[in-house]
């Protein structure tokens, strides 16, 4: 199950993910000895794991142990509106950044989605969509900018799973994404900030109305 990347990361994106889907609710206590127990490790990295979370707001130790957080609704339109402050202009740097290779890359992606959005490959799309939004961050010259950006889009496209199981908030989004590839290709930098700002409200609303 454990490979590539470290223990303890592992187990911070298994344990992540299920206080974002609402596995482990708000409220919830989990201890050393359970997570052990459910995930098949030691305790090492469970406790760097948790520490992590505990940095991210996600947890926080009591009394009680470790206590779910979890992710309010007030977190997500907060993330949503870092995204729509930010990720536009960053598009829009990165049409002057990005690399041929890594526009390919783009189009790649964009077809895989397309093919796996007509399977309804949920996991797929997922994968996919956080390498599409990583290139971006990537290309546009600030490791600021990404380090912001990154790790937020990570945490609403976990959240967001419910949403993207509406095939048409799946199917639109592909969409919106081969229309922000064109933008980027053809450098049209207006139309890349306008697309990208509509992609994050739709985004935001699907969410916001249970889609």
């Amino acid at each position: 199950m454990y490979k590539n990347v470290s223990l303890a990361d592992q187990v911070y994106d298994v344990i992540e993910q299920k206080i974002l889907n609402g596995d482990y609710p708000a409220g919830e206590v989990l201890s050393e000895s359970r997570l052990t127990e459910e995930l098949g490790v030691s305790r090492t990295p469970i406790r760097e794991a948790l520490a992590r979370l505990q940095n991210e707001k996600l947890v926080e130790t009591s009394a009680a142990g470790t206590v779910v957080l979890g992710i309010t609704g007030q977190d997500v339109k907060d993330m949503y509106e870092i995204k729509r402050y930010l990720e536009p202009h960053v598009c829009s740097l990165a049409i002057d950044r990005i690399s041929e290779e890594a526009l390919k890359r783009m189009e790649e992606i964009v077809e895989q989605q397309e093919f796996y959005e007509m399977k309804h490959n949920l996991d797929q799309l997922r994968n996919l969509d956080t390498q599409f939004h990583d290139i971006i961050y990537s290309s546009c010259g600030s490791p600021i900018f990404q380090s912001v950006l990154s790790p937020i889009h990570h945490k609403l496209l976990k959240y967001r799973k419910a949403s993207l199981e509406n095939s048409d908030r799946s199917l639109h989004s592909v969409e919106e994404h081969r229309a922000i590839y064109e933008a980027i290709k053809e450098k049209d930098k207006k139309r890349v900030e306008e697309l990208m700002t509509n992609h994050i409200n739709h985004a935001y609303d699907s969410i916001r109305k249970g889609a």
